[in-house]
């Protein structure tokens, strides 16, 4: 699947369907946590109007997720 252009704040509502709460915002910067059984996944989204590939990559592994899921 072909990684799509969107904004932080699209992705950020994406992936809190997922159970990632936002916990705190630094500048443009958002934290959101999720808790599970075996540990706390933190990630930081940028609230930028676009985000680059690699960065939008990289936030939706950290979160253990993947394209199809926050995608479908």
């Amino acid at each position: 699947m072909k990684l799509p252009q969107i904004s932080g704040k699209e992705l950020i509502k994406k992936i809190m369907r997922f159970g990632f709460v936002v916990t705190r915002q630094k500048g443009s910067h958002i934290r959101l946590e999720k808790n599970t059984p075996e540990r706390t996944i933190k990630i930081t989204v940028p609230n930028h109007s676009l985000l680059k590939k690699g960065t939008l990559h990289n936030i939706i592994k950290s979160a253990g997720l993947t394209l199809e899921e926050i995608f479908a």
